[in-house]
């Protein structure tokens, strides 16, 4: 299992869900094989989440079928 992901180089996109007053921003990078990072953007020096992308998938999936 890889316990580090290089993050310096990704790009990052906002959630078209996200407040557009600045608040409640959710970002993620796409094209990080097998992970998905996951960060605040009010905090982009900050940590971010690394989930497993079958995870994502799930959780967006979840989302869009309004169970959670």
């Amino acid at each position: 299992m890889r316990t580090s992901v290089e993050l310096s180089t990704v790009t990052w996109r906002k959630s078209s869900y996200s407040n557009m007053d600045g608040g409640d921003c959710v970002e993620v990078a796409d094209g990080v094989r097998g992970v998905v990072p996951v960060r605040d953007s009010k905090d982009p020096a900050g940590p971010a989440i690394i989930v497993p992308a079958g995870s994502w998938a799930a959780f967006v999936t979840a989302l869009k079928a309004d169970v959670i």
